[in-house]
């Protein structure tokens, strides 16, 4: 295996900067691109309203809260599971 060589010095650096500079030009994306960018996102995120409505539905927030720790510890015993079983086979 070939390692690269990192730059040593500062000069080595200012050198690399300036060749990267002159060699990488910033590029525009096109206006339809962008305005089209934006409906999709501003048609995705909800207003703040709905995020404070949301947040005050404190029945939803439970639930939601308990979903995701029980998937934590599912995920957890899972992996504990696995890597019991793997260690008791390479043991053997």
């Amino acid at each position: 295996m070939s390692r690269r060589k990192t730059p040593q010095t500062q000069e080595e650096l200012d050198s690399i900067e300036s060749h990267l500079a002159v060699t990488l030009r910033r590029v525009t994306p096109p206006v339809e691109f962008i305005q089209s960018l934006r409906g999709r996102i501003q048609l995705q995120m909800p207003s703040r309203r709905e995020i404070s409505l949301r947040l005050k539905d404190w029945n939803r927030l439970f639930f939601v809260l308990g979903g995701v720790i029980s998937g934590m510890l599912l995920l957890i015993t899972l992996a504990r599971a696995f890597y019991y079983l793997a260690a008791r086979k390479s043991a053997v």
